[in-house]
């Protein structure tokens, strides 16, 4: 019998090998930290360069502490969905092949977990940069019942397309595979117009999936699933009617998504807007999967004295100024970049980079908080109104927007929350 390592559970899995090591929570959130370099000597700098170095400034993330508990339910769920799948296991390749062969004991169900939020509060890159920090495809020059080198899929990543159609998601899936892979195995079956059975697309691009031992599969924009009633139809809501009802676009799509945890093992990670995610979690076959990795939520900051936001964020944005003369980020700053963005992150990110190239078209070559608010009229009116929806959580007003409706997510934030204070 071999020794457990107490330190890497996986180690004898081949398929864990290469993952890199098992990282704190501490340790995950400071990979995920994504600090351009500062700018320095501005004075000396023409305005049009410092436009250039003012770009630069896209590529900053400060990840919310909801990502570092995002990226262990990843890690838990791409690790603790291999041993299952242990390819020193007969039953391993018996599952691949379809073939029946009695195994010890059944497989335990994959994880899935999802990921919601409204527009622009990081969901999707969150989700991105947690699953870039592990190697997408790993190459074994010697592999259990393979000659020859074997490719190991780990993860994966595509949108739901806008149909929410069976045939859609199958090119998706296929399109996603080829590009990570840079193999051709679909290149026959994507240049048909029309495939003759959709589902059994999916069925090959998941054999082909399982085959090279795909660890997790992140589904994006999974509101693409379902259909929203019409902005008419949401405008005729009273006050108390409560959420507006979804309908499922194909119900096929979700039932072979089951099988793929149930039957297949393949981890599934889902993230959307609130709409989306609460019609998903609403099946209650769907939800019982989910509930082991959990749905993590990515709000907008919820208030300018909120200490993530002032001391946290604003502090190492406000690092980034690209005139001569620079902004205090003191508490009346910080209320004005609230009231004009609703705290949602990346409207913060574009309203500092609009109040920074107006500011150095300044004579004066200096940031101020009027340069915040001319950024908001100027560069970014056509937000206003959601803004304004979002400050004023008024459910009416926020049903005007498909990506803004709310549902109750109240249960797993103070989930998570309960169990870090432990």
């Amino acid at each position: 019998m071999r020794t457990p390592n107490l330190f890497d559970p996986y180690a004898d899995n081949i398929l864990c090998q290469k993952l890199g090591p098992i990282l704190s929570r501490k340790d995950a959130l400071a990979q995920l930290l994504d600090l351009p370099s500062r700018p320095q000597d501005m004075a000396n700098i023409p305005r049009h360069i410092r436009l250039h170095h003012l770009m630069r400034l896209r590529g900053l993330h400060i990840p919310p502490q909801v990502e570092g508990r995002l990226f262990e339910s990843i890690d838990l769920m791409l690790r603790g969905g291999y041993p299952d799948r242990d390819p020193n296991e007969p039953a391993t390749f018996a599952m691949i092949s379809g073939e029946a062969l009695r195994r010890k004991r059944p497989p335990s169900p994959a994880i899935a977990a999802a990921v919601g939020g409204v527009s622009g509060t990081g969901k999707t890159q969150g989700g991105l940069r947690c699953l870039n920090c592990f190697p997408q495809v790993i190459v074994h020059e010697r592999f259990p019942g393979m000659n020859g080198l074997h490719q190991q899929a780990v993860w994966l990543s595509t949108d739901v397309p806008p149909s929410g159609k069976a045939e859609d998601l199958a090119r998706a899936l296929m399109i996603a595979w080829q590009t990570a892979t840079g193999s051709g195995r679909f290149t026959e079956l994507l240049a048909r117009e029309k495939f003759r059975n959709p589902m059994q697309a999916l069925d090959e691009w998941r054999h082909v999936a399982s085959a090279h031992f795909l660890g997790i599969l992140h589904l994006d924009e999974v509101q693409n699933f379902f259909k929203l009633n019409t902005l008419e139809q949401r405008r005729k809501r009273k006050a108390g009617d409560g959420p507006p009802e979804l309908s499922i676009v194909e119900d096929q799509c979700l039932r072979w998504i089951l099988s793929l945890l149930n039957t297949w093992g393949i981890p599934v990670l889902f993230s959307g807007t609130p709409d989306g995610i609460g019609a998903l979690t609403k099946r209650l076959s769907t939800a019982e999967r989910i509930v082991t990795g959990g749905v993590h939520q990515f709000d907008p900051f919820s208030s300018w004295d909120q200490p993530s936001f002032k001391e946290l964020f604003l502090q190492r944005l406000g690092q980034y100024q690209y005139t001569k003369g620079k902004l205090a980020i003191t508490d009346g700053v910080a209320e004005l970049i609230y009231l004009l963005t609703a705290g949602v992150p990346r409207i913060i990110m574009a309203l500092w980079i609009a109040a920074n190239r107006l500011a150095l078209e300044s004579e004066a070559d200096v940031l101020t908080a009027d340069h915040l608010s001319k950024a908001s009229k100027i560069y970014l009116a056509p937000l206003s109104p959601a803004v304004s929806a979002l400050l004023s959580q008024d459910p009416l007003r926020l049903a005007r927007y498909e990506d803004l409706i709310t549902r109750d997510t109240t249960f797993w934030p103070s989930f998570w929350e309960s169990m870090s204070a432990h």
